[in-house]
């Protein structure tokens, strides 16, 4: 799970300043304030880790990857190729990482968190170019090793510690090579010591964390009469939210059963997504069947009311079908996992936005076969009865204010800026932005000043 993230230099963001992600965070903010860049970064940089080019440093996407970003001058804040682009990550491991030097007769080093620091330039041919990355492991916070590879002022990579001592192999003294992607002391530096094979494990763990990214964007898949499924288990519900059907088959098909917390009951896949779908009253009931014995082709039919005639989910409401991936995807994201999430509340009335809060609450809070899935949400919203229901949540106890983080993103002449709310047990947000959700104030009175002057002009008629 991702605790901490920081950027310079990225898109409509010149610093992010640190920013606490907690299980479950929301970012709020105007059009083209920057928001989605967010994202876009942790894409770009899981692409990179999938890419089988270990030179490249960041892989900027192209049609066939997840996001495609352009070019590197595109992505540099105000377009300057003389910035450089830095960001920082900080994860939770999902168990102790332990660190032992065979070459001296101290304590290991053992840490349940892990941070990386990278640093790149524009290289002569405008691509993006490694400048160096430092690791922390931590324990509760506290660093515990340190670990900096940079190049030095005669321009050669060199390998660092501040409580970790690189003993050489033996033999003549090779330069290090630059790293591999942006993450990952390349085989041939790792070869120059005898104790460094230790940094394999954090590169490993970039990776594991990188990898149980996933997104869902605002524009998802129109309904379809069939769906087709062979017995395949997707990654996630895709960008699109193409692959929801696929996913809720799989979960089926593997007698996946999930609730929603501790001690609650447990139930099969599809039936507990069916009725958070129920629960927010767009349905009466869901049931994904094939369309005859044998066959791949599934269809998805939904009552709307218990009166109602059953229907494929093509001829009902189009704001179910278009929720359906984001329940999906918050359920079935493996454990230990992050799913950054734009919009879901699009096409949905007020009413089913506040139930989507109580949804994702129990997302982060749910458990699988009787084991916590510690599953991270990042929202863009821009719906105001979400953020209300997510408040009164807080207040009545069923989420701790620890576990929520609130933003609000606004753009200025110097980058977005993103600003922390503070909420407080009661729910209350004590720093309220201007104009937050629009000036409803200056709206009613406004509103109440026109219509006495309408009714002030009927009388003199």
């Amino acid at each position: 799970m991702l605790t901490s993230l920081k950027i310079r230099n990225f898109k409509a963001w010149k610093d992010t300043g640190e920013v606490r992600l907690a299980p479950l965070t929301v970012i709020f903010g105007t059009n083209s304030a920057g928001k989605s860049s967010l994202g876009h970064l942790l894409l770009a940089l899981k692409q990179t880790a999938l890419a089988t080019d270990r030179k490249r440093a960041l892989h900027l996407g192209d049609p066939n990857t997840l996001i495609d970003l352009g070019t590197f001058q595109d992505c540099l804040y105000g377009h300057n190729l003389e910035a450089d682009l830095e960001f920082e990550l900080g994860w939770d491991l999902p168990k102790l990482m332990t660190i032992r030097d065979l070459h001296k007769k101290k304590m290991p080093y053992v840490g349940n968190a892990l941070s990386l620091n990278a640093h790149l330039k524009t290289s002569k041919k405008e691509q993006p170019e490694m400048r160096g990355f430092i690791y922390n492991l931590r324990s509760n916070s506290e660093s515990v090793l340190s670990v900096n590879h940079s190049i030095n002022g005669g321009g050669k990579w060199k390998l660092s510690s501040d409580n970790y001592s690189f003993v050489p192999s033996v033999g003549r003294q090779w330069d290090l090579t630059e790293p591999e992607k942006f993450y990952r002391v390349s085989e041939t530096s790792l070869s120059r010591y005898q104790n460094a094979g230790f940094l394999t494990q954090f590169a490993l763990s970039t990776e594991r964390m990188l990898s149980g990214i996933s997104y869902l964007g605002p524009l998802r898949d129109h309904p379809r009469r069939t769906y087709q499924w062979s017995g395949d288990t997707p990654e996630d519900v895709g960008q699109k939210g193409e692959y929801a059907i696929s996913a809720i088959l799989a979960a089926e098909d593997d007698s996946r059963k999930l609730n929603r917390g501790k001690k609650k009951l447990n139930k099969p896949f599809a039936e507990f997504i069916a009725n958070w779908l129920i629960e927010m009253g767009v349905i009466h009931s869901f049931v994904v069947r094939p369309v005859a014995a044998g066959r791949k082709e599934f269809e998805v039919l939904i009552r709307t009311q218990a009166w109602s005639p059953e229907v494929k989910i093509t001829d009902v409401g189009f704001g179910v079908s278009q929720v359906l991936p984001a329940l999906v995807q918050a359920f079935y994201c493996p454990p230990n996992s992050t799913v950054w999430m734009e919009q879901p509340e699009i096409h949905l009335h007020p009413q089913v936005q506040s139930v989507l809060a109580d949804v994702f609450i129990s997302a982060v809070k749910s458990y699988q076969n009787e084991t916590p899935r510690n599953v991270q949400l990042i929202i863009e919203s821009h719906s105001e009865h979400f953020l209300t229901r997510l408040q009164r949540r807080i207040a009545e106890g069923e989420i701790e204010p620890k576990d929520v983080a609130v933003y609000f993103c606004r753009n200025t002449k110097n980058g977005a800026i993103l600003e922390s709310l503070d909420l407080d047990l009661f729910g209350e947000i004590n720093n309220w932005p201007e104009d937050f959700f629009g000036d409803q104030m200056g709206d009613l009175a406004a509103r109440t000043k026109a219509a006495l002057n309408r009714k002030r002009e009927r009388q003199q008629r």
